[in-house]
């Protein structure tokens, strides 16, 4: 049996470490995009999973029963990641539901306003705060706490984390260089379980709020080397990637997803 201390590298590669049978997970915002496409790649690989959404009940009791359908096991929570205390009480819905721990914590949840300082409202700036930096803080206090050694923190964060590369994004900018802080810093905190914690970066992804046309999306696929939006699956592959074991020495990184677009 491997306990918290050993050392993953020196355990014989098998198949063990490609699927994610018996683990248990949470996608915060898991309803649509790329918290649903995660959502559905975990369950794929095996997990039994766990959403929270804030307002997109349909979608999400849909995604639940597209899992379902397909094999896997999966429930839907209403809960706000804007909120501290529905924050804390879906992550603790979540556990009990799971059998009382939890093995992933995807923090997906977020919200992109952007505007430039002086015209951008308190409003939506202090509300970008409590999604997209004291939700991940508080959602991932009360996960740890009932994580199993082992586990796995993704934070789902911005190629604006990197670099604020457009006027009227700084406000969600340093959302998500704050969110890269944290990353580094749990990295150090949770080691000592082996829970690794790492940061996904998309650039440009088609979804709903993010439509692949129109002029802006012209623009935006010129400065992409790959030409192209990228899809919300091909976040998900990465997501699911750091959640394996065969990821168990990736901790602290920030990776991005955005097509070369910051090469």
């Amino acid at each position: 049996m491997t306990t918290a201390n050993s050392d993953p590298g020196d355990r014989p590669m098998n198949t063990d470490v490609f699927n994610l049978a018996s683990k248990t997970a949470l996608v915060t915002g898991g309803s649509r995009g790329i918290g649903a496409a995660c959502a559905k790649l975990l369950a794929e690989r095996g997990a039994s999973v766990a959403i929270t959404y804030s307002r997109s009940a349909e979608r999400a009791e849909a995604l639940v029963s597209e899992i379902t359908a397909a094999g896997g096991l999966a429930f839907a929570i209403a809960a706000d990641a804007g909120e501290v205390d529905a924050a804390k009480a879906g992550v603790a819905q979540a556990i009990d539901r799971l059998g009382g721990h939890l093995d992933i914590l995807v923090n997906n949840a977020g919200i992109a306003e952007h505007g430039p300082i002086g015209l951008l409202s308190d409003d939506t700036f202090e509300r970008q705060m409590d999604i997209n930096v004291r939700g991940v803080w508080y959602t991932t206090s009360a996960a740890v706490a009932a994580m199993r050694d082992g586990g796995r923190v993704i934070n789902i964060g911005s190629f604006l984390g990197e670099r604020v590369s457009a006027p009227g994004t700084s406000a969600y900018g340093m959302t998500k260089h704050a969110v890269a802080g944290l990353t580094k810093g749990w990295a150090r905190d949770l080691a000592a379980r082996q829970i690794t914690v790492n940061t996904v970066e998309p650039g440009s992804i088609e979804t709903e709020a993010n439509p692949n046309e129109g002029e802006r999306a012209a623009m935006i696929k010129m400065m992409v080397p790959l030409g192209r939006y990228g899809q919300p699956r091909e976040v998900a592959e990465l997501v699911a990637f750091l959640a394996l074991p065969a990821a168990s020495y990736i901790t602290g990184a920030q990776i991005l997803v955005d097509g070369g677009m910051l090469a």
